[in-house]
C-alpha cells in the first residue's frame, strides 16, 4: 500500500468531484472487450489499481490507439475496434484545467512523458481516496480522456452503444 504525503492528499481533496454521465470512446485491439480492466499499470494507474481508459472524443480515442501502435517494437495488433460507450461514474476529479493539473503538481510535460511516475502517483492517490474516475487532458491531441478507476469506492456503469472495426486483417 502506498504512502501519500498529507499536503498532497489535502490538495487532491480540495478539488471538486462530481458524477459524470456521457459517451466515451475506447480503442481496443485484437479480441479484447471494451470493459477489460487494466490492472498492470499505465499512465494514470499504478500496477494493482484497476482502470479503464477512454476518450471523450472519437478522434482522441483514435489518436491514442495510433500512438499505442507507433510505440510497439513490432506489430502485435491484428484487429482494431473503436467502441462507443455510455458511462456513469461517481466522484470524478476533473484535471483538464491546467490550474487543477498544477494544483496536484503536474504539468502537460508530465502528462506527455514516457515516464508515468508522476501521473501514477496522482491517479493512485485519487483511487486511494475512493474516487471513481479522473478527467485528464490527452497527450496525443487537443482532447480529453476519462480514466475510470475500478476499486474501493470506484463504481461505474458501462454500456456498449456501438462498435466500429477500424482494421481487421482476418488473422485472429
Amino acid at each position: 500500500m502506498p504512502t501519500y504525503d498529507r499536503a498532497f492528499l489535502d490538495a487532491l481533496e480540495k478539488l471538486p468531484t462530481r458524477e459524470w454521465r456521457g459517451r466515451v470512446w475506447r480503442h481496443m485491439f485484437n479480441q479484447y472487450a471494451p470493459e477489460r480492466i487494466n490492472t498492470g499499470g499505465a499512465r494514470w494507474n499504478p500496477p494493482g489499481v484497476g482502470a479503464i481508459y477512454a476518450a471523450l472524443e472519437r478522434e482522441t480515442a483514435i489518436a491514442e490507439g495510433e500512438h499505442m501502435i507507433e510505440v510497439q517494437p513490432r506489430r502485435i495488433f491484428r484487429r482494431r475496434v473503436l467502441y462507443e460507450l455510455a458511462v456513469e461514474v461517481n466522484q470524478v476529479v476533473d484535471l483538464t484545467d491546467p490550474a487543477d493539473l498544477g494544483a496536484v503538481g503536474l504539468t502537460m510535460a508530465d502528462v506527455a512523458s514516457d515516464n508515468f511516475t508522476a501521473c501514477q502517483r496522482v491517479g493512485g492517490a485519487i483511487e486511494w481516496l475512493g474516487h471513481g474516475g479522473i478527467l485528464v487532458p490527452s497527450a496525443r491531441r487537443a482532447g480529453d480522456n476519462m480514466v475510470i478507476l475500478i476499486g474501493p469506492g470506484g463504481e461505474a456503469e458501462i454500456e456498449r452503444v456501438s462498435q466500429e472495426v477500424l482494421f481487421d486483417d482476418g488473422m485472429l
